[in-house]
């Protein structure tokens, strides 16, 4: 009996370690980040516009506070399968630490000129928030 109980026991504890490696120590049971991910669609959806907003995405909204990872990209148009939307332009994913700083981010002074500059060619938004830990 004692045998089959470390048998069982030392798997459940390694695995146990790996998840912990894997989510960083983090638990559900912690104040959980922001994920604030948007995609663009584009009226004029020329690669010079497409890098336009990339640009701007970098120059405008990446050093806000709070921000524990930021990034933005163009899609990949080579992958194809059923389930990959094609419906965007420009990806953008910003995590912030905590929802206040998410919502000073909707505010602030930077993220509203980056609105201002660029909205025009925005033929479509979608914003996906969610809390990830």
């Amino acid at each position: 009996m004692k045998r089959w109980f470390w048998l069982l026991l030392i798997p459940l504890m390694a695995l146990a370690g790996c998840c912990n490696c894997l989510f960083g120590g983090k638990t559900m049971t912690q104040e959980p980040m922001l994920s604030h991910s948007v995609f663009f669609t584009l009226n004029d959806n020329s690669a010079p516009q497409k890098e336009r907003l990339l640009e701007e995405c970098y120059t405008y909204l990446k050093d806000h506070p709070g921000v524990t990872f930021f990034s933005a990209g163009l899609r990949d148009t080579t992958l194809t399968r059923p389930v990959n939307d094609q419906a965007f332009d420009v990806a953008l994913t910003v995590v912030f630490k905590t929802r206040k700083n998410h919502e000073d981010y909707q505010v602030a002074a930077k993220h509203k000129e980056f609105i201002q500059r660029n909205q025009a060619n925005w033929k479509q938004v979608r914003v996906f928030d969610s809390l990830v830990w």
